[in-house]
This record gives C-alpha cells, structure tokens and sequence, in this order.
C-alpha cells in the first residue's frame, strides 16, 4: 500500500477563498506540483476564471508555467491544499484511500491566517465528504469566533476521472459557485 502525503498550501497574503482537494494523484506527487495531470481541469477553469474569460481550454495552461499558475491564483486571492495531509491510497481514485489511514491538514489554522476568507470551495465530493469527517467540528467551533460568514461551496471535481461533464460545464459550475 502507498502512502501518500499532500503538499504545503498555497497561499498568498490576502486569500478570499480557499480551494481543496482530497489529495494529490499519482501525475501531481511525482511531479511534486498541484494538478499536474495533463487532463485536469482546474488549471484551465482557474486561469479562465481569474482573467475573466467566459470559457476555459486546456490549451490556455500552456502559457504559464507553474510558478507564474500559482502566482497566479494566489494574486487573485484563492488559496489551495487538500484536505488530507497523508493517507494510504493505491493509485490515484479517491475511493481507494484507506479511511483508517487518513489523517487531516490543519484547515482550521489556515482560515485563521486568512481573516478575508470568506469561502472554501470543494474540489469534488470526496473533499467534501473528507472536509466535514476531518474538519467539521473544529470549522464549526472556529465559525462561532468568526467576524465573518464562511460558506463552503461543493464543485464537480475537476479530475479526468469525472468524465460526466465536459471541460464547459466544469467551467461553468465552478464559474458559478466561485464567483456567485
């Protein structure tokens, strides 16, 4: 069994919104970078989003490379990590990760770093589902203390294994859940 372990966030000084995944695939954590699956839709849907382009293409992401994609996102106020800090997973699925191996990142403390933030996104419904088993009761606790709403928005995973919707209707959703 391969244990997996996820990357620091990405976080810039002024995040508004803070997007995560369950935890990194195969392609990103052998290439030790966010989405790095050729196929992945979120660095499309991201770079379209943040230059306010009303459609996304996988094309667009050869533009940047993956120090100014981060820049990127971070200058436009989004923050990214995962919900897992390690896990054991063979492959890549979500649905493979070895529940009793989860252990979670400290999503509490990186909302507290950010007193702007005011939304955490979900890439896909297994981050969800591992966000509110890991995080939320201490979401909920850190809510009450909170100056500030925080909504927390379930998008359709943007992984090539979510094949149901094309690279348009992901745009579209995490178009509308982000910036509605």
């Amino acid at each position: 069994m391969s244990q997996a372990e996820s990357f620091a966030p990405l976080e810039g000084r002024a995040a508004h919104t803070l997007i995560l995944g369950s935890m990194p695939g195969q392609a990103s954590l052998t290439a030790a970078r966010y989405y790095a699956h050729p196929r992945n839709a979120f660095w499309p849907i991201m770079l379209a989003i943040i230059g306010g382009q009303s459609e996304a293409s996988f094309e667009s992401v050869q533009a940047f490379d993956y120090t100014q994609r981060c820049t990127l996102l971070t200058s436009g106020g989004y923050a990214l990590w995962d919900v897992l800090a390690r896990c054991e997973r063979p492959g890549s699925l979500d649905s493979r990760i070895v529940r009793a191996s989860e252990q979670a990142n400290d999503i509490a403390g990186l909302v507290r770093r950010h007193p702007q933030l005011d939304c955490i996104a979900c890439n896909g419904k297994a981050a969800e589902k591992l966000l509110v088993r890991h995080c939320g009761a201490s979401l909920d606790a850190l809510q009450g203390r909170l100056q500030r709403q925080l909504r927390i928005v379930s998008l359709p995973s943007s992984s090539p294994a979510m094949a149901s919707l094309t690279l348009a209707q992901k745009h579209q959703r995490w178009a509308d859940g982000l910036l509605g």
